[in-house]
């Protein structure tokens, strides 16, 4: 895969070195709140390196680093599913809290769908929002996401019931 250049960012593979970086803005108790409980936290550099491994070298990416000025500053892919759900991958994101505010998420949200519709035999993308994060639904929004539903009491998370936000993009016709 080359590069995939935004306006102020890069998308592209992971590195052995991005470890230590990804390990230090992963842990953060507010980027976990938003995340399945499989996201680890803490987050140790021992997390980081088996993250990174199971990502090296895989063609197609399905996870992309978001590197500003030659530094990790986030993440984002997708996760394909089994049985039915084989072509409709979960997509998810992450960014580090300094880059947050900054506009980044939604133009690269708009490029890993590109990407994703171009690499992969898939009919949608399905992205999950925990009701408590209305940022991460304005970005799913100007990628070209639609709100499909609310499951309502669907997730237990940080020991509260919540509501999760369902929404699909589809491939350009």
């Amino acid at each position: 895969m080359e590069d995939i250049k935004g306006s102020n960012f890069t998308l592209r593979h992971w590195r052995e070195t991005d470890a230590v970086t990804l390990q230090r803005l992963a842990d953060n108790p507010k980027i976990a709140a938003n995340l399945y409980d499989r996201f680890p936290s803490p987050y140790s550099l021992a997390d980081a390196e088996f993250f990174i491994g199971l990502h090296l070298g895989k063609t197609p990416a399905i996870s992309l680093v978001i590197d500003i000025d030659g530094e990790l500053a986030g993440t984002i892919g997708i996760n394909f599913r089994e049985d039915v759900f084989a072509k409709s991958p979960l997509f998810g994101y992450w960014l580090g809290e300094p880059y947050w505010g900054r506009g980044i998420m939604s133009e690269a949200a708009i490029l890993a769908k590109d990407y994703a519709f171009t690499n992969f035999d898939i009919i949608c993308l399905q992205a999950g929002v925990f009701s408590y994060n209305p940022a991460s639904m304005r970005v799913l929004e100007k990628a070209g996401f639609v709100k499909q539903g609310i499951l309502k009491a669907g997730v237990y998370k940080l020991g509260q019931v919540i509501d999760e936000h369902i929404y699909m993009a589809y491939p350009p016709k």
